[in-house]
């Protein structure tokens, strides 16, 4: 097949965790035979921070605006066999609109961040990538969410054919790999700053590293501001591009997963951190959410804290423990977890809507262009 993508970015893993996923996606996908044309909004701040300039096994076309480039994703549409438009995508409503238009076979929108998409929909905000209509006119919504997740994108935006396509992780990335120096922690935290979990972080990271000021903490990411709270024994690393994670991972004894609020309210939403740590055989210590136990099994697999004495419990834990559980969790990751399964799931799920066309099939355009209520 040839999939023609319109997403945030793939280019760079700066500040998001949209371009690790694409990136194990799109590969995966191309050992399975398939072509993907990734378009991506050519944006100041990740053109600084560009860890890749050509996608493997496809195309990746940067474009300064979506007037210029529109034409040229017609072309391309006019010979895929599924588009797909994701949230934050820059220019979602109108690629949205280009989709909906055309006779592309299979037509999908994929929200990575549903229940940031649904609370801002609640609290009455406008939500930039998902036009009036809201998702309806799609044949196929993909959500990185599942569980209550799915209803409420059929109820509040609409959506008729909605499935949970998981975060995922590509073992030749995230691996056990020789430890470095600059990262050995006794607990490290690795993720990008979002102020609706900054309350679990300061429980479950910088109130621990309080309690245990012999220890050493390690945190990595972007976009934390100048007043964060630091301590003495919590040391930062400003931003690490996916090859380095899996050093980052395996130089410390213990990882910290921490869940923005909305999708830790919301349930079903592992994180690609989660998967990334668990296949470098690194041992978690997780805030606790509705559907964990799908994805690793509590106590065996990863460990759960609601509290920094949980947390201060996990670290108290043998080496012998520790290796067991992460051991356990790079099994369960490299059984389940893995790029090439989620590409074989997103293959099934697109050709499953293929079907669901009866051939020939005309199908009007976008419903809001031709002003259709």
């Amino acid at each position: 097949m040839k999939l023609v993508i319109f997403g945030l970015t793939v280019s760079s893993s700066w500040g998001n965790g949209h371009a690790t996923l694409w990136r194990g996606l799109c590969r995966a996908l191309a050992r399975r035979g398939h072509t993907v044309v990734f378009y991506e909004r050519d944006v100041d701040y990740y053109a600084m921070n560009r860890d890749l300039t050509e996608l493997p096994g496809g195309r990746l076309v940067l474009y300064p605006d979506w007037d210029q480039v529109a034409p040229a994703a017609a072309r391309d549409l006019r010979d895929a066999d599924a588009a797909i438009v994701t949230s934050y995508c820059p220019d979602g409503i109108a690629a949205s609109d280009l989709v909906l238009s055309s006779t592309v076979p299979v037509r999908a929108f994929y929200d990575l961040d549903t229940p940031v998409t649904l609370a801002a929909l609640k609290a009455g905000e406008e939500v930039a990538y998902i036009g009036p209509r809201g998702l309806r006119d799609f044949d196929l919504v993909l959500s990185y969410t599942g569980g209550l997740a799915l209803d409420e994108l059929r109820r509040v935006l609409g959506a008729r054919h909605v499935a949970p396509l998981y975060g995922s992780v590509d073992p030749a990335v995230h691996r056990p790999t020789e430890p470095l120096e600059r990262f050995r922690a006794d607990l490290s935290y690795l993720g990008t700053f979002a102020a609706d979990r900054q309350a679990v972080l300061e429980e479950l990271f910088i109130k621990p590293a309080r309690l245990r000021p012999e220890a050493r903490f390690l945190m990595g990411g972007a976009c934390y501001p100048n007043d964060f709270p630091w301590t003495a024994n919590l040391f930062f690393v400003r931003h690490l591009p996916p090859p380095e994670h899996a050093a980052f991972y395996n130089s410390c004894r213990l990882t910290l997963n921490v869940t923005r609020a909305a999708m830790a309210a919301m349930g079903y939403c592992p994180s690609g951190r989660l998967f990334e740590a668990a296949a470098s055989g690194t041992p978690i210590v997780s805030d606790v959410w509705e559907g964990l136990d799908s994805f690793f099994m509590p106590g065996s697999e990863i460990l759960l804290a609601r509290s920094a004495a949980d947390v201060c419990t996990a670290l108290d834990l043998t080496d012998a423990e520790l290796h067991g559980i992460a051991t356990a969790a790079r099994e369960r990751t490299l059984a389940e977890h893995t790029a090439d399964q989620r590409a074989a799931e997103l293959q099934s799920l697109l050709q499953g809507a293929m079907r669901g066309l009866p051939a020939g099939a005309a199908r009007p355009a976008n419903a809001a262009r031709a002003g259709v209520a």
